[in-house]
């Protein structure tokens, strides 16, 4: 009976390891991850510098970066199709920033309801404050602007610098810069921490794995009694 036992007890002991071993990494992982965002978090609700020089500026070391930055609209703009919870259809607005050194860099202001897309806008001097982002929201199935309508379905930041005449820099707005314009400021509520769910996901195929084994087992010395 044993030697019949051997060969589902050593795969119930490797499966259950196996399985506990991935639980365990995923915890690892949900760590890790709380540690990135609590420092993206950081990040973004420092205290806001004058923004630097673009030569020494890296997606890796500065996005999500508060930055305040002095100049003023240009009222170049792009229109990118978006929608917000509770409100009506809209779009957010991305406009190029005059900046007071002679930089033009790009500024995401925020949402902009359809039904106020046809009001003047005051443009002017003003500050900015906000955070750096590098966002990577097209892809290959991002469709190019419309070009009846003008909108934009994605921010593709060296696309929108190119259109605009600016540097491939976008600062989104923290707080609002005229116009009725809301801002959107950056979060961490995209990026995702998953891994406890798949932690207990791998932990919880383990105990099924056990179970299994044993009734194997069971079912075994059943049949040799």
């Amino acid at each position: 009976m044993l030697r019949r036992m051997f060969f589902p007890i050593l795969m119930g002991i490797v499966g259950c390891a196996f399985l506990i071993g991935l639980g365990v990494w995923q915890v690892q992982r949900m760590h890790w991850k709380e540690g990135v965002l609590a420092r993206i978090e950081a990040k973004i609700h420092g205290d806001p510098v004058a923004l630097p020089a673009s030569a020494g500026l890296t997606e890796a070391e500065d996005e999500y970066r508060a930055v305040i930055v002095e100049g003023g609209f240009t009222g170049e703009f792009i229109e990118l199709l978006a929608g917000q919870k509770g409100t009506s259809p809209g779009v957010r607005i991305i406009e190029a920033f005059a900046a007071a050194d002679g930089r033009r860099i790009l500024v995401d202001r925020g949402f902009l309801e359809d039904a106020a897309r046809a009001a003047p806008r005051t443009g002017g001097a003003t500050q900015v404050t906000g955070n750096l982002l590098w966002p990577d929201d097209s892809d290959s199935f991002t469709p190019p602007p419309d070009p009846k309508t003008g909108l934009w379905f994605a921010r593709d930041l060296p696309a929108m610098a190119e259109k605009l005449g600016t540097e491939p820099l976008l600062v989104v707005a923290r707080a609002p810069t005229g116009d009725g314009i809301a801002p959107v400021p950056v979060d961490t509520s995209s990026i995702p921490n998953d891994h406890w769910g798949y932690a207990i996901q791998w932990f919880s195929l383990a105990v099924v794995w056990g179970v299994m084994t044993l009734y194997l087992l069971w079912r075994i010395r059943q049949r040799t009694v």
